[in-house]
């Protein structure tokens, strides 16, 4: 327990608490009051201090992704969707709203434009897609109306991304690790890209108008 708590920096009370809480597995015991703890139980305590300390995310759905990642029952496409698609994601969109309509016509049309099969096969149970659906409804309510056409060259971008966030994944050497990385990724590098498309925008701003 010394050793998770000086390579997580986390409190002994902590560890416990996750450990009760399901987060850690158990230590191989060496005796009654003994249990020893090893390299992947350091690693998950930096996975779920950073889902709830960075991340913010409840205990409950902690577990919930946590369960995913160890099913080894799953495929890898599976396992890491279901774990990705257990962390807080928007609200389903009103079905009687005529933008939400007009939304989901226009997001088919961009997955028919880009080729995405597979994408538009998950469109009932995706929440991304969902997302998707209620950020392009909701502009669109505002007046801007946001298409297929415009949005094909930001989904391009994200793709390339999506490219590298893999190959990162596939250097991890287990497949436990491949999903904790993708995990971990989506609570701490989706705001590194946020912070740095408001940065490249602000470069950009400067670049067109000056600092007037």
């Amino acid at each position: 327990m010394v050793a998770l708590t000086k390579g997580s920096g986390l409190s002994t009370a902590t560890i416990k608490y996750y450990l009760r809480e399901g987060l850690l597995p158990p230590g191989r015991q060496i005796n009654a009051t003994t249990a020893e703890y090893d390299e992947t139980h350091l690693r998950r305590l930096r996975l779920v201090r950073a889902m709830i300390q960075v991340g913010r995310i409840p205990v409950a759905t902690v577990r919930e992704v946590l369960g995913h990642v160890d099913d080894e029952s799953l495929g890898r496409t599976i396992r890491l969707g279901a774990a990705l698609w257990a962390l807080p994601q928007a609200a389903e969109p009103d079905e009687q709203d005529d933008h939400v309509r007009a939304a989901r016509r226009e997001v088919a049309q961009l997955l028919d434009t880009l080729g995405w099969s597979n994408t538009k096969a998950l469109i009932t149970v995706s929440p991304a897609y969902r997302s998707l659906v209620v950020a392009v409804s909701a502009l669109r309510r505002l007046g801007y109306q946001w298409d297929a056409e415009l949005l094909v060259s930001y989904a391009q971008l994200m793709h390339r991304t999506a490219i590298l966030d893999l190959d990162f994944v596939e250097t991890r050497p287990s497949e436990a690790e491949k999903i904790e990385t993708a995990v971990l990724g989506a609570v701490l590098v989706e705001p590194m890209l946020q912070a740095l498309h408001r940065l490249a925008q602000e470069e950009e701003s400067a670049r067109r108008y000056g600092f007037e």
